[in-house]
């Protein structure tokens, strides 16, 4: 297991931070559920954590995929997307931070290092999620999925190779936090260090590739040498 590795460790160690954004920076995954449950309950269908553990992570289609196989729905992963779209926009515009982010934000900032965005959402739900929370200013960079460098969504190393070039970073001072298996194995792929912040109903048995798992950005500070 990896995941005391960073115990100890100075964050002066680490010259620039990345984040993922949806369960990471925005407490954007209920939104999802809620999102999600609109378009299946038509179908007299339920959305249930165990399933929703297996698609976190994935690219969107993939996903989408996953979802109407195993529940059975009569339409393409793509036709769930363009019902669910609109219904999702209109939620993420009610985004609020995970608790303490900011804070956490705003402390690495003043302290000089390099932040970055690093998410498999599309540009333009990034800009609807976040349009109202001015702290996102202390980001010098956004890597979403469909930036033109990304070949690959997570787990492949893309979006944050490109988030390191981005801010000019070497990768191995890289410090990415994190809350999908897909994420961390993302992270690990770049040659980065990586902190998992899990939903709280995943188990830490799923990110033993992590340096560090923690539940909160108070235990983060706790476990990390500031």
């Amino acid at each position: 297991m990896r995941c005391a590795s960073l115990r100890g460790v100075k964050l002066s160690a680490f010259s620039h931070v990345i984040f993922d954004l949806d369960g990471v920076l925005l407490d954007t995954e209920k939104l999802y559920t809620q999102a999600t449950q609109a378009v299946v309950g038509e179908f007299g269908k339920t959305f249930e954590w165990a399933l929703k553990s297996r698609m976190m992570g994935r690219d969107e289609l993939d996903a989408a995929r996953v979802l109407v196989t195993e529940l059975a729905i009569p339409i393409s992963g793509e036709e769930y997307l363009q019902r669910q779209l609109p219904i999702a926009e209109a939620l993420f515009r009610t985004a609020a931070e995970v608790p303490k982010t900011e804070a956490f934000v705003v402390s690495l900032s003043e302290r000089g290092h390099g932040l970055a965005v690093g998410t498999s959402s599309t540009r333009k739900l990034y800009d609807i999620k976040t349009v109202h929370h001015a702290w996102f200013s202390h980001f010098s960079a956004v890597i979403s999925g469909d930036h033109p460098e990304v070949r690959e969504l997570k787990p492949a190393p893309d979006i944050f190779l490109a988030a390191a070039r981005a801010i000019g970073a070497d990768p191995s001072r890289c410090l990415v936090v994190e809350d999908s298996p897909a994420g961390v194995s993302a992270a690990r792929a770049a040659g980065m260090s990586v902190v998992a912040i899990p939903d709280l109903a995943l188990p830490d048995e799923r990110f033993t590739h992590a340096d560090l798992i923690v539940r909160s950005y108070p235990e983060l500070r706790e476990r990390l040498s500031w």
